[in-house]
């Protein structure tokens, strides 16, 4: 995966003038777009499309610099006029371009970025692989802003605006792996732009056959491997570290890798204030091809 990663950084400098075609270049890579989105993400900080416009806007200023017309320079960089180009300048370097040159500055630099493993192993990560039939997800939905440390006070408040007596109804209704109250994050885009939508559901897991009550929400999940990673300590930073290191330890290390599907913690066990909890976080994964 670091290598795919990094080959992925050669394209991007390669193609600073044309578009990058991912899905050409994951596919070639034994891999999926999907699955190099999410890893690319979670190590870079950043999605791939933010990298592309830091390095083409990095590279662009030399030329600002020099003697051609702006509106050359935007469009070999790929904007249709000298107003969208700006835009963009601006937003890498704090500045139009048109006062850079006049000034020489000022102008902010994105190096490009090369992506090493580093082999710590201090704390085992506690995974199971499962394999699980059709189920169904069922409980109370609401889109919400992702959100990549600490609380998240959005889902809190949704959380919090079900009546105690629903908490205990959901978990009647608990009828398949993962057991117990669930929290899901589904529909997130691959780049998991901190900021970006996703469908946050507070419930639990169902058998394919089971039907929902008609106030709850439903997500059909079809049949495919999961990777369950367990954490116990303080909540929620152990869990979200936990799913930090599924991308900087576990995926480099393991013949998996993500595929499409919504993200499930399971809460085993917790303190009564919630400070800390046993989690078990459910990944969707499919076996890697070899090259």
């Amino acid at each position: 995966m670091i290598t795919a990663l990094n080959r992925v950084i050669d394209a991007v400098e390669a193609h600073l003038t044309d578009d990058l075609d991912l899905t050409v270049l994951a596919r070639e890579l034994g891999t999926t777009e999907y699955h190099l989105r999410r890893m690319f993400s979670s190590l870079a900080g950043m999605p791939v499309s933010e990298y592309v416009r830091r390095r083409r806007m990095t590279v662009a200023a030399a030329e600002v610099l020099g003697d051609d017309e702006l509106l050359t320079i935007a469009v070999r960089y790929g904007y249709g006029s000298t107003e969208a180009f700006g835009r963009a300048f601006r937003a890498m370097h704090g500045a139009m371009p048109g006062e850079v040159r006049r000034a020489g500055g000022p102008l902010r630099t994105q190096p490009q970025l090369r992506f090493r493993l580093t082999v710590e192993g201090s704390t085992p990560m506690h995974t199971r692989i499962v394999d699980r039939p059709n189920f169904r997800l069922i409980g109370h939905a609401a889109r919400v802003p992702l959100i990549h440390h600490g609380a998240n006070p959005h889902i809190q408040a949704h959380i919090a605006a079900l009546p105690l007596e629903e908490h205990a109804r959901l978990k009647a209704l608990s009828s398949a792996e993962p057991a117990g109250l669930l929290q899901v994050a589904a529909d997130v885009d691959p780049d998991a732009m901190e900021g970006s939508e996703l469908t946050y559901l507070h419930g639990v897991a169902v058998g394919e056959a089971t039907d929902a009550p008609d106030d709850l929400d439903r997500i059909d999940v079809p049949a495919g491997t999961w990777a369950v990673f367990r954490s116990d300590g303080a909540y929620p930073a152990t869990l979200q570290a936990t799913w930090a290191a599924t991308a900087t330890e576990w995926f480099p290390s393991n013949p998996w890798r993500l595929r499409p599907g919504p993200s499930i913690v399971s809460i085993l066990d917790r303190s009564p204030d919630f400070s800390t909890a046993t989690c078990e976080l459910w990944l969707p994964v499919e076996r890697a091809e070899t090259t």
